[in-house]
């Protein structure tokens, strides 16, 4: 019998069992429990900074917002089993809610299952039972939230982001999870001072590594939506009115052609809907939900990102240099090389490998995940990366761009002339197309949606 099914019979109970919140003057410090019955207990932890005048003793609302971030770690241990029966013995969750967490669960996990080889279906791959109750009777009266949120990651996108809004005037905080060198060297070279900076530790439990280490289940997790939850928690006891995301059009490709996998599903526009939706039903915080950057592709986001060239020395979007501090880019990963392609129109083959910290267009390494990202594999590198053709776009702006200038052509450019891709004929048309893209698939507020057009119209 497989893993999947033999974990399943075997560990047939996941217990999203309890949370506890403990307030002090500056911080709350959020406790949960969960367990796969008669295998293992987990006990992460959030801690998060409040205004010394806000508490949230007593208060409705903020006990939602605690078990919902609850809801969307519990999957990260779960998957190490599958267990059947999800119990959660806390909190409330109605029919409709229910089949909303299965939802995000099932796709999600998308490449966890397929990466597995597991044939789950949505139906029965877990059943949802809601036996808990709030403990909390009402919700607080707050006054009307004010301002903006920003997550940052490190990335070229929470970049562009910060420094749009900041530019334009509007009152933003940042948000990180747990601390990391690129994303307050981001914050400051926006212009803020540490203090806009609002990081919550987020204390994972080592114990789901050692089952991993043992042969228990283990793959990618819909991870932006514990970003959006512990966002949610992070806006409401800061008073702040919008939660500003930095995920683009292009999180919506499959990874895998022809299927319904998407590595960046909870980056997707669908999970954008969903979770603001949920929070408009279930939540009911006053506090917005959007990504600023919707609108655009990678290709244009890296063509306005290289114009603010103060972030040029200070952004990280690597997933393993990040687990080094400080974080670095690890020059070994689909990630590195894809940031390195799409930058490669706009920047100098010199200018990249400072950056890099080494030549990746000439990495013979590199070229499984190169023909990966162009679209001449299965599917394409299960990381945040963006849309085959914007890819092909910006390698083959890339490459005219040498034949016209001079210079050595780098080794992955030479694979793609071989490979007879490049099509100069159509690159001109390809190249308006994407610089005049705006998806009218957002949630922009008509403010930020006038803001983002005018700068486009300056940038591109």
């Amino acid at each position: 019998m497989d893993k999947y099914n033999s974990f399943r019979q075997e560990f047939p109970v996941f217990t999203y069992k309890n949370y506890t919140i403990d307030e002090t003057a500056d911080a709350v410090k959020i406790s949960y429990k969960f367990s796969i019955d008669g295998l293992a207990e987990f006990n992460p932890t959030w801690t998060f900074p409040k205004p010394a005048d806000f508490t949230v003793n007593g208060d409705l609302t903020f006990e939602r917002l605690v078990f919902s971030l609850g809801m969307a770690e519990a999957v990260s241990y779960w998957k190490a089993a599958c267990s059947p029966v999800m119990r959660v013995e806390c909190g409330e969750l109605s029919a409709e809610q229910v089949q909303w967490w299965k939802k995000l669960y099932f796709l999600g996990l998308g490449e966890f299952f397929y990466i597995n080889g597991i044939n789950a279906d949505m139906e029965s791959f877990i059943d949802i039972q809601s036996l808990g109750k709030f403990t909390c009777s009402s919700a607080a009266e707050r006054t009307a939230p004010t301002g903006c949120l920003v997550p940052i990651g490190g990335g070229k996108d929470s970049a562009l982001t910060l420094e749009t809004l900041t530019q334009s005037g509007m009152k933003c905080r940042c948000y990180a999870i747990n601390s990391r060198c690129s994303i307050s060297e981001t914050v400051r070279a926006a212009g803020l001072s540490d203090d806009s900076l609002i990081t919550a530790k987020r204390g994972f439990d080592r114990s789901l590594v050692e089952l991993n280490k043992q042969g228990y289940l283990n793959g990618h997790t819909p991870f932006s939506s514990v970003v959006a939850f512990s966002a949610e928690i992070t806006a409401y006891l800061n008073g702040l009115k919008y939660i500003v995301l930095s995920n683009e059009d292009s999180a919506n490709e499959s990874t895998v052609a022809g299927q319904d996998v998407n590595h960046q599903y909870s980056k997707s526009f669908e999970f954008e809907q969903d979770f603001h939706s949920y929070e408009e039903k279930y939540l009911g915080t006053g506090i917005y939900y959007f990504s600023f950057l919707r609108p655009l592709s990678e290709f244009q986001i890296a063509k306005m990102f290289v114009s603010h060239r103060k972030y040029l020395p200070v952004f990280r979007s690597c997933n393993l240099g990040s687990k080094v501090s400080p974080d670095i880019w690890c020059g070994d990963c689909p990630k590195c090389l894809f940031v390195a392609l799409i930058l490669s129109p706009f920047l100098s083959p010199a200018e990249l490998a400072n950056i890099f910290g080494k030549d990746l267009l000439n990495d013979v390494n590199m070229e499984n995940y190169f023909i990966e990202l162009i679209g001449k594999s299965e599917h394409k590198p299960f990381e945040c990366v963006g849309s085959i053709d914007e890819v092909n776009l910006a390698v083959s702006l890339a490459v005219r761009n040498i034949l016209e200038n001079g210079g050595d052509m780098p080794y992955l450019f030479k694979k793609y002339m071989d490979m007879g891709i490049y099509q100069p004929e159509l690159i001109d048309s390809k190249n308006k197309e994407y610089c005049g893209k705006y998806s009218e698939k957002n949630l922009l507020p008509d403010k930020f949606a006038e803001l983002l057009k005018n700068e486009m119209e300056r940038l591109l």
